[in-house]
């Protein structure tokens, strides 16, 4: 009887495990399915009307569940506002909000995260946070200047880092656009092959 309420547990385990894969990659389907539209829609599209024409679909990666982390949400509280570089002359004022530290492939890594200042007075975008972030896919099989991903501030010390949703700067695609460029320290020496290729 025991063995068969072990069995049964483990049964469970393994089925909660693999729906909650499941609809980790719903996500991120959603996520390339709304990208694409974007890119295809002349009045969000970062594309010139010549290169949206020609637009079909983004290149993604193959959605891998194991580039889906839970890390963990330090707050730095006393950070001092500072004027982000871009790749034109115009400089946002972003605040370190915190840093996240989490394990890929068996290392440890840490990443800052940032908070726009002018976005915390929008209510559409009070608890938004900028992460970007280099790696070793960048000029290879990803922008060379570093990809970026969207979060929330979380309500705990945990926060889910899921890479398959990262993303291109709009600079990548048209050069009117001013991207941040990604601060040296988040730079990652790991292949993240997961999100939008280039």
């Amino acid at each position: 009887m025991q063995l068969k309420v072990k069995n049964f547990i483990l049964i469970l385990i393994l089925l909660f495990g693999s729906l909650n894969s499941f609809s980790q990659e719903i996500t991120a389907m959603d996520f390339q399915q709304k990208m694409n539209e974007k890119f295809s829609d002349p009045n969000r599209s970062p594309l010139s009307e010549k290169d949206r024409n020609e637009f079909r679909n983004l290149n993604f990666f193959e959605i891998d569940s194991s580039f889906i982390v839970e890390a963990h949400f330090l707050r730095t509280p006393a950070e001092a506002p500072f004027k982000m570089q871009t790749t034109t002359d115009r400089l946002p004022i972003y605040v370190k909000y915190a840093e996240i530290y989490f394990s890929l492939q068996k290392k440890n890594f840490k990443l800052n995260v940032f908070q726009n200042q002018e976005l915390i007075s929008d209510k559409e975008y009070y608890n938004y946070l900028f992460l970007p972030f280099t790696d070793l896919t960048n000029g290879e099989t990803t922008y060379s200047g570093g990809r970026y991903l969207d979060l929330r501030i979380p309500e705990g010390d945990s926060i889910l880092l899921d890479f398959n949703k990262a993303y291109n700067p709009y600079c990548a695609y048209n050069s009117n656009f001013s991207c941040p460029k990604v601060p040296a320290e988040n730079d990652l020496k790991i292949a993240i092959s997961a999100g939008v290729k280039f």
